[in-house]
């Protein structure tokens, strides 16, 4: 089978960013399917030129990527992201016409506009449509007022419906979000979770030369590892850090990129933080090395009822790192957490309740050490990222 993917925020696994997809392909390809994917030529993550840069085509495993046109002012303004995004709907559709006997077109949400690509080429080519959706858009974006025009809000609601029901299959990598598409006229729906690759991560390894890099040796490091954006709430780590600042043991590494980024360090040096570091984004074969140097890993969201139905895929990379994780998020992915008994459960949006759970985990960190080996434990046995890209295999055969 040929599969064509259609995903703006696409990432190798040499480039920072999600790697849900490659990983997915490549285990496609490894099953003797073709898959070609279509890609932003800037990174998602950064805004800045892909490592991938250079147009036309290359290779990941097996995998053939294209790199087409995107206007580079992701993390400019809101009006500008929407030019980038429309800019990649028109020149990924372009490029996707030059790519032959295509059996499945694989569209991917958010961001929505690349999946009108999706269903074009696959209406033009014959091809089945399969939607997935990693994000409940634009419910996320009217959630945190980044979408506040009643008009584009209007526009927003036609357009995911619209690819909801001309879907030949949907698939969603979190339970949260199985009514929500139903509701808005999917009709065949497939849950294919986020999860890891438990191979890619050492939960033995000591993580000593992340540590002594960064001269973190004898820390208690907190690491968060990921997007630095308005959802992330990360000015509550920062709070949380201030009323940590007399525990010199304890120290917070935020590794990633993002719109808000800049804001964060210039919050962080205004509130003379000296238990805080940045650092730059890594490709997915760099942080096994990364998680390796933490103690204890941070996954946060801001406190809406909308973020309730979200998997996080950083936690399970968490968990396969086999590292206990500090979860200030309720709803689904808490009850995974639980189940693994992996993790601590500070009150989303509560700095101080976050600090309770910090100062718990490092006055025992053989405990710690514990929780983080159960989560490794059950990521293995129920979100392993090879039966995952089975259950996906099956999904395509379906069509």
């Amino acid at each position: 089978m040929h599969i064509l993917l259609i995903h703006q925020a696409f990432a190798a696994l040499d480039e920072p960013g999600g790697t849900r997809h490659h990983e997915l392909a490549r285990f496609l390809v490894s099953r003797g399917h073709q898959v070609t994917v279509i890609a932003s030529n800037v990174s998602y993550l950064t805004g800045g030129k892909s490592p991938a840069a250079k147009m036309g085509r290359e290779s990941a495993d097996g995998v053939r990527v294209i790199r087409a046109y995107t206007y580079n002012a992701l993390h400019k303004s809101f009006v500008h992201r929407v030019l980038a995004f429309f800019s990649f709907m028109a020149s990924s559709f372009l490029v996707g016409l030059t790519v032959r006997n295509v059996d499945a077109v694989w569209g991917t949400s958010p961001p929505i506009f690349q999946g009108v690509t999706a269903w074009a080429l696959a209406r033009l080519k014959g091809a089945k449509f399969l939607f997935e959706v990693r994000d409940l858009w634009p419910d996320f974006a009217i959630a945190v007022r980044v979408l506040k025009n009643p008009t584009l809000i209007k526009l927003s609601l036609w357009l995911e419906h619209f690819l909801y029901r001309h879907a030949d299959r949907m698939i969603v990598n979190s339970p949260g979000y199985v009514e929500h598409v139903k509701s808005r006229g999917a009709q065949r729906v497939e849950l294919i979770p986020n999860g890891a690759d438990p191979g890619m991560f050492d939960p033995l390894d000591d993580g000593l030369p992340f540590r002594s890099a960064h001269q973190l040796d004898e820390k208690f490091v907190v690491l968060y590892a990921g997007a630095h954006g308005m959802s992330n709430d990360l000015e509550v780590v920062l709070e949380c850090a201030g009323l940590l600042a007399q525990t010199p043991a304890i120290h917070f590494v935020f590794l990633g990129d993002g719109k808000e980024k800049p804001n964060l360090q210039a919050r962080a040096v205004e509130l003379g933080l000296k238990n805080v570091l940045f650092l730059p984004p890594v490709s997915k074969n760099e942080m096994a090395a990364a998680l390796a140097g933490a103690d204890a890993c941070l996954a946060i969201l801001k406190p809406l009822e909308e973020y309730k139905t979200t998997y996080p895929n950083k936690v399970f990379d968490y968990m396969a790192a086999g590292r206990p994780v500090v979860l200030a998020i309720e709803g689904v992915i808490r009850e995974v957490v639980e189940m693994a008994d992996c993790g601590v459960f500070p009150k989303p949006g509560d700095a101080q309740d976050m600090a309770n759970a910090i100062r718990f985990l490092e006055a025992d960190r053989h405990h710690a050490r514990m929780l983080g080996m159960y989560g490794r434990q059950y990521l293995e046995e129920h979100f392993s990222r090879d039966t995952l890209a089975a259950q996906l295999e099956e999904v395509f055969k379906g069509l």
